[in-house]
């Protein structure tokens, strides 16, 4: 059977969705981007040439997105996709008591909802369907180790990362029908912008969290940044999970993990909450 060599990966004009797109293409494949914005088109495209053609969407514009499926599916036809990277997101942060249920709502229709909408769409061209003429291509969502943890301060985030594993489990069972892959990459801190463009705890300053959320602020979340992967290591190593013949299903990728993400897993709770009230000076 044949196999595809076209991807689609959501969210390119910076990260991780542009250092993956640039791997990618230099390994010979076809990507389709999706971008927000016409001037972030224009300038991907001339960056990276004609094995890339941008999609212009929003994950939380579902009509846009399935315009996208037809303008995939008129270029590559029978051969279909690939691979569907679900990368697109953003992080949203304060105190959860006193974060808008409209920030909320945001952070999980972009992270979750946008998640699902793109995989129900561009399932079919992935194999989902009668008589498809390629080889079942495979979906990499990447999550975080937010989504295993649960820190202060960035509630919205982690409930939309912890959605994201539940319903990469819940998608890869039922995509066995279809012998398509679902696997989960969870990053720990990485030198992105993300966290400078979606991550506000400023306007929290006057709430009774205030000192705290300048500490976490200054301490954990700066601190960590620092010390995190670059997107250039994390693509290389996911380009490389895309291309095993049998991966795994999750993959962390977090900096001294050990400390950072397995140790704190194996804590019980009440441990975990005694060592952040000391970090918190509560």
């Amino acid at each position: 059977m044949n196999k595809s060599n076209s991807l689609v990966i959501t969210g390119v004009s910076t990260g991780i969705g542009h250092e993956l797109t640039r791997q990618f293409l230099e390994k010979g494949y076809r990507v389709f981007g999706s971008i927000r914005k016409q001037a972030d088109a224009d300038r991907l495209t001339s960056e990276f040439g004609e094995g890339f053609t941008p999609l212009l969407f929003d994950v939380t514009d579902y009509v846009a997105i399935d315009k996208a499926v037809l303008e995939v599916e008129q270029a590559v036809g029978d051969e279909g996709l690939a691979g569907l990277i679900n990368n697109a997101g953003i992080a949203v942060g304060g105190p959860s008591l006193h974060v808008d249920i409209k920030d909320f709502e945001y952070q999980f229709q972009v992270n979750v909802f946008g998640l699902i909408k793109c995989t129900q769409a561009f399932a079919p061209l992935l194999g989902a369907r009668k008589n498809h003429k390629s080889a079942p291509g495979r979906i990499i969502n990447i999550g975080s180790v937010s989504g295993k943890l649960g820190m202060p301060f960035v509630g919205p985030y982690v409930g939309s990362k912890f959605a994201l594993e539940g319903l990469s489990h819940s998608f890869r069972r039922e995509l066995l029908l279809y012998g398509i892959d679902v696997i989960v990459i969870g990053p720990g801190p990485i030198k992105t912008p993300i966290w400078e463009k979606s991550i506000k705890l400023e306007p929290y300053y006057d709430t009774p969290y205030g000192e705290m959320l300048q500490r976490f602020e200054k301490g954990m979340v700066k601190k960590s940044i620092e010390r995190g992967f670059t997107p250039e290591y994390l693509s290389e190593k996911i380009v490389k999970i895309f291309e095993k013949r049998r991966p795994k299903t999750r993959y962390t990728m977090a900096p001294q993990a050990l400390v950072n993400f397995y140790l704190p897993r194996l804590l019980p709770d009440r441990w975990l909450d005694a060592i952040t009230k000391k970090l918190m000076r509560v």
